[in-house]
Protein backbone atom coordinates (compact mmCIF):
# COMPACT_ATOMS: atom_id res chain seq x y z
CA UNK A 1 0.00 0.00 0.00
CA UNK A 2 1.19 3.53 -0.81
CA UNK A 3 2.66 4.99 2.43
CA UNK A 4 0.61 8.19 2.18
CA UNK A 5 -2.58 6.23 1.66
CA UNK A 6 -1.66 3.99 4.61
CA UNK A 7 -1.12 7.06 6.83
CA UNK A 8 -4.50 8.51 5.79
CA UNK A 9 -6.21 5.19 6.51
CA UNK A 10 -4.62 4.98 9.97
CA UNK A 11 -5.55 8.60 10.70
CA UNK A 12 -9.20 7.98 9.73
CA UNK A 13 -9.27 4.89 11.99
CA UNK A 14 -7.79 6.83 14.92
CA UNK A 15 -10.31 9.66 14.45
CA UNK A 16 -13.17 7.16 14.28
CA UNK A 17 -12.00 5.49 17.49
CA UNK A 18 -11.66 8.85 19.24
CA UNK A 19 -15.11 9.90 18.07
CA UNK A 20 -16.62 6.65 19.31
CA UNK A 21 -14.95 7.14 22.70
CA UNK A 22 -16.13 10.73 22.88
CA UNK A 23 -19.65 9.63 22.05
CA UNK A 24 -19.61 6.88 24.72
CA UNK A 25 -18.06 8.93 27.55
CA UNK A 26 -21.09 11.16 28.19
CA UNK A 27 -23.32 8.07 28.28
CA UNK A 28 -21.19 6.64 31.11
CA UNK A 29 -21.02 9.98 32.93
CA UNK A 30 -24.76 10.37 32.78
CA UNK A 31 -25.49 6.97 34.38
CA UNK A 32 -28.01 7.65 37.13
CA UNK A 33 -28.73 5.96 40.42
CA UNK A 34 -31.02 4.19 41.03
CA UNK A 35 -31.31 2.39 37.70
CA UNK A 36 -33.06 -0.55 39.38
CA UNK A 37 -34.56 -1.60 42.71
CA UNK A 38 -32.46 -0.98 45.83
CA UNK A 39 -32.39 -3.39 48.77
CA UNK A 40 -32.41 -1.92 52.29
CA UNK A 41 -31.29 -4.43 54.92
CA UNK A 42 -33.15 -3.80 58.17
CA UNK A 43 -31.46 -5.95 60.85
CA UNK A 44 -34.55 -6.40 63.01
CA UNK A 45 -37.78 -8.42 62.63
CA UNK A 46 -40.62 -6.91 60.62
CA UNK A 47 -42.93 -4.64 62.57
CA UNK A 48 -40.30 -3.23 64.93
CA UNK A 49 -39.30 0.35 65.58
CA UNK A 50 -36.93 0.46 62.61
CA UNK A 51 -39.72 -0.61 60.27
CA UNK A 52 -41.85 2.28 61.53
CA UNK A 53 -39.51 4.60 59.64
CA UNK A 54 -38.05 2.31 56.97
CA UNK A 55 -41.35 1.39 55.33
CA UNK A 56 -42.81 4.91 55.02
CA UNK A 57 -39.44 6.08 53.73
CA UNK A 58 -39.39 3.24 51.20
CA UNK A 59 -42.86 4.15 49.94
CA UNK A 60 -41.83 7.76 49.36
CA UNK A 61 -38.54 6.70 47.76
CA UNK A 62 -40.40 4.56 45.25
CA UNK A 63 -42.87 7.34 44.48
CA UNK A 64 -40.14 9.91 43.90
CA UNK A 65 -37.59 7.80 42.02
CA UNK A 66 -39.79 5.25 40.27
CA UNK A 67 -37.60 2.47 41.71
CA UNK A 68 -38.43 0.21 44.64
CA UNK A 69 -36.62 0.35 47.97
CA UNK A 70 -37.09 -3.25 49.06
CA UNK A 71 -37.05 -3.83 52.83
CA UNK A 72 -35.13 -6.99 53.70
CA UNK A 73 -35.65 -7.79 57.40
CA UNK A 74 -32.69 -9.80 58.73
CA UNK A 75 -33.28 -9.97 62.47
CA UNK A 76 -31.08 -11.74 64.99
CA UNK A 77 -28.33 -11.21 67.58
CA UNK A 78 -29.51 -7.74 68.56
CA UNK A 79 -29.27 -6.41 65.02
CA UNK A 80 -25.70 -7.58 64.49
CA UNK A 81 -26.58 -10.49 62.18
CA UNK A 82 -28.09 -8.22 59.53
CA UNK A 83 -25.24 -5.74 59.92
CA UNK A 84 -22.73 -8.48 59.16
CA UNK A 85 -24.65 -9.45 56.03
CA UNK A 86 -24.83 -5.82 54.85
CA UNK A 87 -21.11 -5.29 55.43
CA UNK A 88 -20.32 -8.04 52.92
CA UNK A 89 -22.72 -6.79 50.22
CA UNK A 90 -21.46 -5.50 46.87
CA UNK A 91 -20.51 -1.81 47.16
CA UNK A 92 -22.55 -0.77 44.12
CA UNK A 93 -25.26 1.29 45.80
CA UNK A 94 -27.93 -1.36 45.41
CA UNK A 95 -27.65 -2.75 48.93
CA UNK A 96 -27.94 -0.27 51.80
CA UNK A 97 -28.16 -0.82 55.54
CA UNK A 98 -30.46 0.79 58.10
CA UNK A 99 -28.93 0.63 61.54
CA UNK A 100 -29.90 2.12 64.89
CA UNK A 101 -28.54 3.20 68.24
CA UNK A 102 -28.23 -0.51 69.06
CA UNK A 103 -25.34 -0.70 66.59
CA UNK A 104 -23.43 1.96 68.53
CA UNK A 105 -23.92 -0.10 71.69
CA UNK A 106 -23.07 -3.47 70.12
CA UNK A 107 -19.24 -3.09 70.01
CA UNK A 108 -19.19 -2.86 73.81
CA UNK A 109 -21.63 -5.73 74.31
CA UNK A 110 -20.57 -8.26 71.65
CA UNK A 111 -16.86 -9.16 71.92
CA UNK A 112 -16.63 -10.85 68.51
CA UNK A 113 -18.58 -9.00 65.84
CA UNK A 114 -17.90 -10.05 62.25
CA UNK A 115 -18.03 -6.44 61.05
CA UNK A 116 -16.81 -3.01 62.15
CA UNK A 117 -19.41 -0.27 61.89
CA UNK A 118 -16.74 2.41 61.53
CA UNK A 119 -14.52 0.58 59.02
CA UNK A 120 -16.80 -1.63 56.91
CA UNK A 121 -19.46 0.97 56.08
CA UNK A 122 -19.68 4.54 54.83
CA UNK A 123 -22.22 6.71 56.70
CA UNK A 124 -24.89 8.24 54.48
CA UNK A 125 -27.62 9.93 56.50
CA UNK A 126 -29.25 10.01 59.95
CA UNK A 127 -32.96 9.84 59.19
CA UNK A 128 -34.78 9.79 62.53
CA UNK A 129 -34.17 10.54 66.18
CA UNK A 130 -36.68 9.77 68.92
CA UNK A 131 -35.98 10.96 72.48
CA UNK A 132 -36.15 8.49 75.33
CA UNK A 133 -38.79 9.25 77.93
CA UNK A 134 -38.93 8.29 81.59
CA UNK A 135 -42.38 6.78 82.14
CA UNK A 136 -43.93 5.33 85.28
CA UNK A 137 -47.03 3.40 86.18
CA UNK A 138 -49.08 6.10 87.94
CA UNK A 139 -50.59 3.57 90.37
CA UNK A 140 -47.18 2.28 91.41
CA UNK A 141 -45.29 5.58 91.38
CA UNK A 142 -47.45 8.38 92.76
CA UNK A 143 -44.93 11.22 92.46
CA UNK A 144 -46.58 14.29 90.96
CA UNK A 145 -43.47 15.34 89.09
CA UNK A 146 -39.83 14.50 88.44
CA UNK A 147 -38.57 16.37 91.53
CA UNK A 148 -40.78 14.29 93.83
CA UNK A 149 -39.82 11.13 91.97
CA UNK A 150 -36.09 11.77 92.30
CA UNK A 151 -36.44 12.57 96.00
CA UNK A 152 -38.24 9.25 96.55
CA UNK A 153 -35.65 7.26 94.59
CA UNK A 154 -32.79 8.82 96.56
CA UNK A 155 -34.53 8.09 99.86
CA UNK A 156 -35.40 4.49 98.91
CA UNK A 157 -32.50 2.95 96.91
CA UNK A 158 -33.50 -0.28 95.17
CA UNK A 159 -37.17 0.12 96.09
CA UNK A 160 -38.26 0.86 92.51
CA UNK A 161 -37.51 -1.25 89.46
CA UNK A 162 -37.37 -0.48 85.76
CA UNK A 163 -38.16 -2.66 82.77
CA UNK A 164 -36.03 -2.88 79.64
CA UNK A 165 -36.05 -4.68 76.30
CA UNK A 166 -33.12 -6.80 77.54
CA UNK A 167 -29.58 -6.51 78.81
CA UNK A 168 -27.45 -4.17 76.75
CA UNK A 169 -30.36 -2.52 74.94
CA UNK A 170 -30.80 1.23 74.76
CA UNK A 171 -33.66 0.93 77.29
CA UNK A 172 -31.34 -0.79 79.75
CA UNK A 173 -28.38 1.53 79.27
CA UNK A 174 -30.61 4.62 79.44
CA UNK A 175 -31.49 3.46 82.95
CA UNK A 176 -27.85 2.81 83.84
CA UNK A 177 -26.83 6.26 82.56
CA UNK A 178 -29.64 7.81 84.61
CA UNK A 179 -28.43 6.01 87.74
CA UNK A 180 -24.86 7.18 87.14
CA UNK A 181 -25.83 10.80 86.62
CA UNK A 182 -28.27 10.97 89.56
CA UNK A 183 -26.27 8.75 91.93
CA UNK A 184 -29.30 6.53 92.52
CA UNK A 185 -30.06 2.82 92.43
CA UNK A 186 -33.08 1.31 90.65
CA UNK A 187 -33.39 -2.43 90.06
CA UNK A 188 -33.19 -3.54 86.43
CA UNK A 189 -35.77 -6.04 85.14
CA UNK A 190 -34.86 -7.28 81.64
CA UNK A 191 -37.48 -8.53 79.19
CA UNK A 192 -37.17 -10.10 75.77
CA UNK A 193 -38.27 -7.09 73.79
CA UNK A 194 -39.64 -3.62 74.41
CA UNK A 195 -43.22 -4.68 73.74
CA UNK A 196 -43.50 -7.15 76.64
CA UNK A 197 -41.68 -4.72 78.94
CA UNK A 198 -44.09 -1.92 78.12
CA UNK A 199 -47.12 -4.16 78.58
CA UNK A 200 -45.91 -5.21 82.03
CA UNK A 201 -45.38 -1.56 82.94
CA UNK A 202 -48.95 -0.77 81.91
CA UNK A 203 -50.19 -3.78 83.90
CA UNK A 204 -48.35 -2.60 86.98
CA UNK A 205 -45.94 -5.52 87.19
CA UNK A 206 -42.98 -3.10 87.08
CA UNK A 207 -42.67 0.48 88.25
CA UNK A 208 -41.03 2.41 85.46
CA UNK A 209 -39.24 2.30 82.12
CA UNK A 210 -36.91 4.35 79.94
CA UNK A 211 -38.66 3.98 76.59
CA UNK A 212 -38.64 5.52 73.13
CA UNK A 213 -41.22 8.28 72.98
CA UNK A 214 -42.77 6.83 69.82
CA UNK A 215 -43.85 3.55 71.43
CA UNK A 216 -44.97 5.18 74.69
CA UNK A 217 -46.83 8.14 73.17
CA UNK A 218 -50.30 6.63 72.84
CA UNK A 219 -50.15 5.11 76.32
CA UNK A 220 -49.09 8.46 77.81
CA UNK A 221 -51.99 10.18 76.06
CA UNK A 222 -54.36 7.47 77.28
CA UNK A 223 -53.23 7.91 80.90
CA UNK A 224 -52.02 4.33 81.22
CA UNK A 225 -48.50 5.50 82.00
CA UNK A 226 -47.14 8.89 83.05
CA UNK A 227 -44.20 10.74 81.52
CA UNK A 228 -41.91 12.53 83.98
CA UNK A 229 -39.04 13.55 81.70
CA UNK A 230 -37.82 13.45 78.10
CA UNK A 231 -34.09 13.21 77.52
CA UNK A 232 -32.02 15.97 75.98
CA UNK A 233 -32.12 19.74 76.06
CA UNK A 234 -35.53 20.47 74.57
CA UNK A 235 -39.11 19.47 75.16
CA UNK A 236 -40.93 17.31 72.66
CA UNK A 237 -43.49 19.19 70.54
CA UNK A 238 -45.74 16.13 70.96
CA UNK A 239 -45.67 16.55 74.77
CA UNK A 240 -44.87 20.19 75.53
CA UNK A 241 -45.86 19.84 79.19
CA UNK A 242 -43.21 17.18 79.90
CA UNK A 243 -39.92 18.80 81.01
CA UNK A 244 -36.63 17.86 79.39
CA UNK A 245 -33.58 16.53 81.23
CA UNK A 246 -31.54 19.72 80.85
CA UNK A 247 -34.09 21.88 82.64
CA UNK A 248 -34.32 19.29 85.43
CA UNK A 249 -30.62 19.56 86.21
CA UNK A 250 -29.37 16.74 83.96
CA UNK A 251 -27.74 18.59 81.03
CA UNK A 252 -25.69 15.53 79.99
CA UNK A 253 -28.61 13.12 79.94
CA UNK A 254 -29.16 12.80 76.19
CA UNK A 255 -30.51 9.44 75.11
CA UNK A 256 -32.21 8.98 71.76
CA UNK A 257 -33.36 6.04 69.72
CA UNK A 258 -31.94 6.98 66.35
CA UNK A 259 -31.94 5.38 62.90
CA UNK A 260 -29.52 5.91 60.04
CA UNK A 261 -28.51 4.61 56.62
CA UNK A 262 -25.09 3.26 55.63
CA UNK A 263 -23.61 1.82 52.43
CA UNK A 264 -20.92 -0.88 52.25
CA UNK A 265 -17.36 0.46 52.19
CA UNK A 266 -16.19 1.08 48.63
CA UNK A 267 -19.48 2.44 47.34
CA UNK A 268 -18.58 5.16 44.77
CA UNK A 269 -18.76 8.73 46.04
CA UNK A 270 -21.20 9.85 43.31
CA UNK A 271 -23.62 7.07 44.26
CA UNK A 272 -23.28 7.97 47.93
CA UNK A 273 -24.23 11.56 47.09
CA UNK A 274 -27.22 10.49 45.02
CA UNK A 275 -28.40 8.08 47.73
CA UNK A 276 -28.17 10.80 50.38
CA UNK A 277 -30.19 13.19 48.24
CA UNK A 278 -32.93 10.69 47.33
CA UNK A 279 -33.28 9.46 50.92
CA UNK A 280 -33.44 13.05 52.15
CA UNK A 281 -36.20 13.79 49.65
CA UNK A 282 -38.11 10.67 50.75
CA UNK A 283 -37.91 11.65 54.41
CA UNK A 284 -39.07 15.24 53.91
CA UNK A 285 -42.30 14.71 51.97
CA UNK A 286 -45.47 15.81 53.72
CA UNK A 287 -46.46 12.15 54.12
CA UNK A 288 -43.16 11.24 55.79
CA UNK A 289 -43.23 14.31 58.03
CA UNK A 290 -46.65 13.24 59.32
CA UNK A 291 -45.30 9.78 60.20
CA UNK A 292 -42.25 11.24 61.95
CA UNK A 293 -44.44 13.62 63.96
CA UNK A 294 -46.75 10.79 65.03
CA UNK A 295 -43.70 8.96 66.42
CA UNK A 296 -42.40 12.03 68.26
CA UNK A 297 -39.36 11.90 65.97
CA UNK A 298 -37.07 14.52 64.43
CA UNK A 299 -35.38 14.31 61.04
CA UNK A 300 -31.79 15.28 62.02
CA UNK A 301 -30.49 15.37 58.42
CA UNK A 302 -26.91 14.64 59.45
CA UNK A 303 -25.06 13.34 56.41
CA UNK A 304 -21.69 11.88 55.46
CA UNK A 305 -18.84 12.81 57.78
CA UNK A 306 -21.15 14.61 60.23
CA UNK A 307 -23.27 11.49 60.62
CA UNK A 308 -20.10 9.41 60.98
CA UNK A 309 -18.78 11.69 63.73
CA UNK A 310 -22.10 11.45 65.56
CA UNK A 311 -21.99 7.63 65.44
CA UNK A 312 -18.37 7.55 66.61
CA UNK A 313 -19.36 9.69 69.60
CA UNK A 314 -22.27 7.37 70.40
CA UNK A 315 -20.00 4.29 70.27
CA UNK A 316 -17.60 5.82 72.76
CA UNK A 317 -20.36 7.16 75.00
CA UNK A 318 -22.12 3.82 75.35
CA UNK A 319 -18.84 1.94 75.83
CA UNK A 320 -18.24 4.04 78.94
CA UNK A 321 -21.76 3.36 80.24
CA UNK A 322 -21.37 -0.38 79.65
CA UNK A 323 -18.01 -0.44 81.41
CA UNK A 324 -19.20 1.58 84.40
CA UNK A 325 -22.42 -0.42 84.84
CA UNK A 326 -21.00 -3.86 84.10
CA UNK A 327 -23.92 -4.47 81.73
CA UNK A 328 -23.96 -7.90 80.12
CA UNK A 329 -26.11 -9.74 77.61
CA UNK A 330 -28.93 -11.83 79.09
Amino acid sequence: MNPSIQRRTMLRAALATAAAGAWQAPTHAQTTWPAKAVTLIVPFPAGGGTDAFARPMAAQFARLTGKQLIIDNRGGAGGTLGAGIAAKAAPDGYTLFMGAVHHAIAPAMYPKLDYDLEKDFVPLILVASVPQVLVVNPKKVTAANFKEFLAYVKAHPGKLNYASAGGGTSHHLAGELFKQQTNTFITHIPYRGAGPALQDLIAGNVDMMFDGLGSSANHIKGGRIKALMVSGNKRSPAFPDVPCAAELGLPEYTVTTWYGIWAPKGTPADIQARAIEEIRRACTTDEAKAVWASQGADFPNLTGAQFGAFVNGEIRKWALVVKASGAKLD
